[in-house]
């Protein structure tokens, strides 16, 4: 049931270099300014370009900058 709940991402895409967007799996988009991620901000088009999904969609790891973002922050939900 709680799989049912979690906003899982699909692809993650950038908006004109200021904003990060996210396609979840039930065809939602969700974008966020590039300032709430500073390390994202200032990291170059490749670094950006470098990032996987992790735990199945819940989050997107970017190696080359060691930044972790969770859908559901990105979604402004609760996690405990």
């Amino acid at each position: 049931m709680l799989e049912e709940l979690t906003p899982l991402a699909d692809r993650v895409f950038f908006v004109a270099e200021e904003k990060l967007g996210v396609v979840l799996t039930d065809g939602r988009e969700v974008c966020a300014p590039l300032s709430w991620f500073p390390r994202l901000a200032k990291a170059t088009p490749k670094q950006r370009g470098n990032w996987r999904l992790v735990g199945g969609g819940v989050g997107i790891h970017r190696p080359d900058l060691d930044e972790d973002v969770s859908i559901a922050s990105l979604l402004g939900l609760q996690t405990d």
